[in-house]
């Protein structure tokens, strides 16, 4: 059985929702002509360069000319249809196109795209880097482009050459002729361009791969590390004005007045202007020269703010959800529960998980420009984004302009984890909203709009707060007679444009994932309840397998103790009819020693194995308590992610993974309000993972030679759960709650 991610549901809803594919000549004007870009514009088809009238049919996205530039030197320049916000498609999508266009890998670079309908996800049919779907769903499509562009290379040469395309090959950026002749892709790139586009190209097969399956360095680490690199938040534009908005402290809240004569007063303040934001609620923007006087200038602010009606306070969230948890919910699984009555033995079991924050390095942040009159104006953004075609329509409706006016310019940015993919649109049309503002003014300047630490932290779009409550039946050999689960989770969908086509009969996709699908062969009923909470929410790297995957693998572990088997072995039991969950497992189990090595006294396993985004991770720690607080000693990990691209950005993600995982287990790393108002703000109140909490991470990938699944996400759920059960393991304790206290 394979789990796939709400984010798989998502392109076909957004297309039903939004309905905004761009033209053709939307798609030319994006793209560009400079330079010489391969097949641009595709007149006919050809099948090894021969015409066919297939090529019409191509999509924007099967084109070359978007995606692949060759300069007179031979160098290649491969647009990247995704963000990169270090979980390394930048290299991975080079990589693939490059395999098959049979570059040299020395003369690649890479760049993100812009906003364009050549840069859609070609399962979704929108622009956007979520789900861990990059690599999987680009996979087919950047090979084809590759290998498109080389065979209008070879056809060139043959026809320059006078000799037929069959006996030219390629090598590492050369066409070689059956003769001896050969030439570089860049004395060939001009005449490549003028032919028609292959409608169909025959693919290398896996034995001829020269990059994909490979391990790389990634393109952009050297920039990176020498601090080369810019991200959006260096962005400047002449004449630029730095932008800081004073948000309420409720989340719809509204401005009831402002004095902002101590805030001009301070030097290299412009001006202070009220705007409306995200969710109704209204603001003060703060501009200034710079980044420091627009900071002092919002300290300097007297607001009066106007508080909205219901005010979300965690203790009572927790009651309230705490007795729905009691209830049955809306059906999410059905499942044979008349095995309850004869058990022998039954486990009861409530867990909960508090709100997260995204908490990326680099907070939010995007400029943005205006040029140009009447039906030739123009909207510039320059911004790290998840989600460029839903931000660029949410930017046109603020501006009242049409899509195609709105240019968003894709920047690396400084993490994101699922906070750059709203489907409000929060942060940009936020900042389209100063901009609205700041032209009615009078004013035209470029406007940088940026959040701090404590906006960050402050501003909502959340993991949500979710409860879990299972009620276990085991019969006399210690076997799953029925299992009960109920959830409590707000639903994260409800509300946006995907609520039509991804909620079924009332069912948040997100909030369920994990357990109404799980892998293990269980007679399990699901239900939920999706409380509205004046809270801003949003999915959270791994979205509902943050806590799926922690209920499910510490209640495994405590079935086996109850039936006095281990926990491992249960789980091959449980797992028969799915090889890839036993292959990881398997392979986690044999290089960690388990079963086989002796831990030093105070040590003990944690095993968990949990599919999502179409990949199977196990993880299998070696930990210890010490100073009442778990210590992680070594986390051995397998995945199986089907054909790894890139094996070394594989091991990169899930050692983040890993990373990003200890940190929802640390005292600390949860966000609470009191009375509407978040508790936390920067990284002294919101515990954050440090160096010395990371253990040595071993990471082994399954061989496959499959069509790859995702990475950016599955390493992390089944991290905590891990360590929770070698909690349960050295003191006998279930752990039962995120962050871990002991």
């Amino acid at each position: 059985m394979t789990n796939p991610s709400v984010m798989d549901r998502i392109g076909p809803a957004w297309r039903a929702a939004a309905g905004t594919d761009m033209s053709r000549r939307r798609f030319i004007k994006l793209t560009g002509a400079s330079g010489l870009a391969i097949g641009l514009v595709s007149a006919g088809a050809a099948g090894a360069a021969t015409p066919k009238a297939g090529a019409a049919k191509l999509k924007p996205g099967q084109q070359p000319g978007a995606f692949v530039h060759i300069d007179p030197k031979g160098v290649v320049t491969i647009q990247i249809n995704r963000l990169e916000f270090g979980q390394g498609s930048h290299t991975g999508l080079a990589r693939i196109l490059a395999d098959e266009l049979d570059a040299d890998w020395n003369s690649v670079r890479a760049e993100l795209a812009p906003a364009g309908e050549a840069y859609k996800d070609p399962a979704f049919g929108l622009q956007m880097t979520g789900g861990s779907n990059s690599i999987q769903n680009s996979f087919t499509q950047y090979r084809e482009l590759g290998a498109r562009a080389r065979a209008m290379l070879i056809e060139a040469a043959a026809r320059k050459w006078k000799v037929d395309a069959a006996t030219v090959r390629t090598r590492a950026g050369q066409l070689i002729a059956a003769d001896g002749r050969s030439a570089g892709y860049g004395e060939m790139s001009e005449a490549a361009m003028a032919l028609p586009v292959p409608a169909s190209v025959t693919l290398k097969k896996s034995s001829e791969f020269r990059l994909i399956g490979k391990p790389a360095n990634r393109l952009d680490s050297a920039d990176k590390s020498t601090g080369r690199q810019t991200f959006g938040i260096d962005m400047r534009r002449p004449g630029m004005k730095t932008v800081l908005i004073a948000r309420p402290p409720h989340f719809g809240g509204t401005v009831a007045g402002f004095d902002a004569a101590q805030a001009q007063a301070v030097k290299g303040v412009d001006s202070a202007m009220q705007v409306e934001l995200d969710r109704g609620a209204t603001g003060v923007a703060v501009v200034a020269d710079g980044f420091w006087p627009a900071h002092m200038g919002r300290e300097k602010l007297k607001v009066q703010w106007k508080a909205p009606a219901e005010l979300a306070d965690s203790r009572k969230l927790d009651q309230q959800f705490g007795a729905l948890r009691g209830r049955d919910g809306l059906p999410a699984r059905a499942g044979d529960l008349s095995g309850m009555a004869g058990a022998k033995k039954t486990i009861k079991a409530d867990f909960r998980f508090p709100f997260l924050a995204h908490a990326p390095m680099e907070p939010l942040n995007a400029v943005i420009e205006m040029s140009g009159t009447g039906d030739g104006r123009r909207c510039d953004i320059w911004t790290g984004t998840q989600f460029q075609t839903i931000d660029q329509v949410t930017v046109a409706k603020v501006l009242q302009l049409k899509p195609q006016q709105v240019n968003i310019h894709t920047m690396f940015a400084g993490g994101g984890f699922g906070r750059r993919a709203t489907p409000t649109a929060d942060y940009l049309a936020d900042t389209a909203r100063v901009m609205k503002a700041w032209l009615a003014a009078g004013r035209s300047e470029p406007l940088k709009v940026v959040w701090t630490r404590e906006d960050d932290i402050r501003g909502g779009y959340y993991r949500p707060l979710t409860l879990h409550r299972a009620e276990i039946g085991l019969g006399d050999d210690g076997r799953i007679a029925a299992w009960k689960h109920t959830i409590v989770s707000p639903s994260i969908l409800k509300g946006t444009p995907f609520e039509a086509f991804l909620v079924k009969d009332g069912v948040d996709a997100t909030a369920v994932e994990g357990v109404a699908d799980t892998a293990y062969d269980l007679p399990i009923a699901v239900s939920v309840h999706h409380p509205a909470v004046n809270v801003p929410m949003l999915w959270w790297r791994s979205v509902g397998h943050t806590h799926s995957a922690f209920v499910m693998e510490t209640l495994i572990d405590r079935i086996a103790r109850e039936a006095g088997r281990d926990p491992v072995a249960l789980r091959r039991d449980l797992l028969k009819k799915h090889p890839r969950h036993l292959a990881a497992l398997d392979l986690a189990v044999r290089k960690s020693g388990y079963g086989t090595k002796s831990l030093p006294a105070g040590r003990a396993w944690g095993t968990a194995v949990h599919e999502s985004f179409r990949s199977v991770v196990a993880h299998v720690v070696e930990l210890s308590i010490e100073d009442e607080a778990p210590k992680l000693h070594r986390v051995t990990s397998a995945i199986h992610c089907n054909l790894a691209v890139n094996p070394r950005s594989v091991e990169a993600q899930i050692e983040g993974a890993v990373l990003m995982a200890i940190g929802t287990t640390i005292d600390g790393s949860e966000i609470t309000l009191r009375d509407g108002v978040v508790e936390q703000s920067n990284f002294d109140s919101y515990a954050m993972p440090r160096m010395p909490d990371m253990p040595p991470v071993d990471v082994h990938i399954v061989p496959s030679g499959d069509p790859p699944t995702g990475v950016g996400e599955p390493g992390l759920p089944p991290l905590a759960p891990a360590m929770a059960n070698a909690i349960f393991a050295i003191t006998g304790k279930p752990v039962e709650a995120l962050p871990i206290r002991l």
